[in-house]
């Protein structure tokens, strides 16, 4: 046999660096209404084109068209963008109050405020949402007071975590939010575990997991795939691919899939990709999702094109590996915008009642912010107790706590 020369190693690259003209020529985006809506009873294998495909509702003229469309009213639209500019704008103040030393470290949502926004209004209470960290709108569309939430930010003495997790990591069994781990991956095989468990259960609540592109490469991600097509577990399995992982690229996690969608095509699980920038199809395509869940058809894995359009984190400059304009070069447009313009096509909503409502959000932010300010920030005011870090770990705390507790004096 001829010798076929030596062995390369493939590492994949972005089609741009930084400094190059932003192309997102390699993103095929279908016509708005083009994708069909099947059944939730559908068999899998009929359907395994959504998979490379993206559900889109909004077109460019701001119309709600195809089968995705009309499951929301007015009021439910205009509640939805109040929810996102919220989010926007508490995302912009805690930027501001990081770079003001009040907190140690922050994450903005911006360019992904549907996703989390929309989505939280086709689950029921009850049901339980394995987050990430870019899923406050979890939290916010849920009613969950801000103040709470910038409280934990600060871990102040009113930090309802009592300064226990990273700022950002929230959690509130009321509001369907489990504890964030800062170890990715981790919430996908848990969130299929506590819908096995609702199942076992007879329950009626489902679980929703969540996940960004970069931690697909994880083996956890894999492992939930496993059991939640085994058991058909009750699960929404969400892959927010918003382009990016920390630094690198989505094709360094996607591999040769294609898509993240395509993952689930091998674990016979149905699987979607939805414009993760349009309010109406995200909510249209969990709505569907939950249904299935809810109807012991088993999981449904959904993948959001969306595209994160600041840095990953106040402690990333994402110029070092991206070129500065890309977020305004991206296809599927800024999910607010899109939104407000469909509600003033519908004659709901106009410029000057945008303008107006975006002035009452941001007082409203700012007068939440000077109550958790209040109680404390990273390096001035009120602190939780050193006794808390010995609370709430063990049903009875063993002896050796308790003479560690002593020790310290609380």
């Amino acid at each position: 046999m001829a010798d076929a020369g030596l062995l390369r190693f493939h590492v994949p690259e972005p089609e741009v660096r930084p400094g190059g003209t932003p192309d997102f020529s390699n993103v095929t985006i279908p016509k708005a209404g083009s994708v069909p809506r099947p059944e939730i009873d559908v068999d899998p294998r009929s359907i395994r084109d959504m998979a490379f495909s993206i559900i889109r509702v909004l077109n460019r003229a701001g119309e709600a068209v195809g089968p995705w469309a009309g499951l929301l009213g007015d009021e439910e639209l205009l509640e939805g963008l109040r929810h996102m500019v919220t989010l926007r704008t508490f995302d912009a103040r805690m930027q501001m109050a990081q770079r003001q030393g009040k907190t140690s470290f922050y994450m903005q949502h911006l360019g992904e405020e549907a996703v989390s926004c929309a989505f939280r209004k086709a689950l029921r209470p009850g049901d339980m949402n394995f987050p990430t960290y870019r899923q406050a709108g979890l939290l916010i569309a849920d009613g969950y007071p801000m103040v709470m939430m910038m409280n934990q930010i600060y871990s102040n003495e009113a930090d309802p975590l009592k300064g226990r997790q990273l700022p950002i990591m929230y959690s509130s069994k009321e509001h369907g939010f489990f504890s964030i781990s800062g170890n990715l991956a981790t919430q996908y095989i848990q969130a299929v575990g506590w819908a096995m468990a609702s199942a076992i259960s007879n329950d009626s609540r489902i679980a929703a997991a969540w996940i960004g592109d970069g931690s697909t490469a994880e083996s956890d991600f894999h492992a939930a795939l496993v059991f939640a097509s085994t058991y058909k577990a009750p699960v929404v399995l969400n892959v927010v691919n918003n382009q990016w992982a920390i630094s690198t690229f989505q094709g360094i996690a996607r591999g040769g899939s294609g898509t993240f969608a395509a993952r689930g095509l091998g674990f016979g699980i149905p699987s979607l990709r939805v414009d993760g920038n349009d309010y109406l199809a995200v909510h249209a395509v969990a709505k569907w999702a939950a249904e299935r869940a809810r109807a012991n058809l088993g999981p449904t894995l959904v993948e959001y094109v969306t595209y994160r359009a600041g840095a990953h984190s106040t402690s990333d400059d994402p110029s070092a590996y991206r070129p500065k304009a890309e977020s305004d070069a991206w296809p599927l447009g800024d999910p607010v915008i899109r939104l407000k313009n469909h509600l003033i096509h519908k004659g709901v909503w106009s410029e000057q009642r945008h303008t107006q409502a975006e002035a009452e959000i941001l007082e409203t932010v700012i007068a939440a912010q000077k109550e958790a300010e209040s109680h404390g920030t990273l390096h001035a005011g009120g602190k939780p107790s050193t006794r808390d870090m010995f609370e709430g770990v063990y049903a009875e705390m063993p002896p050796h706590l308790r003479r560690q507790r002593q020790q310290a004096g609380v």
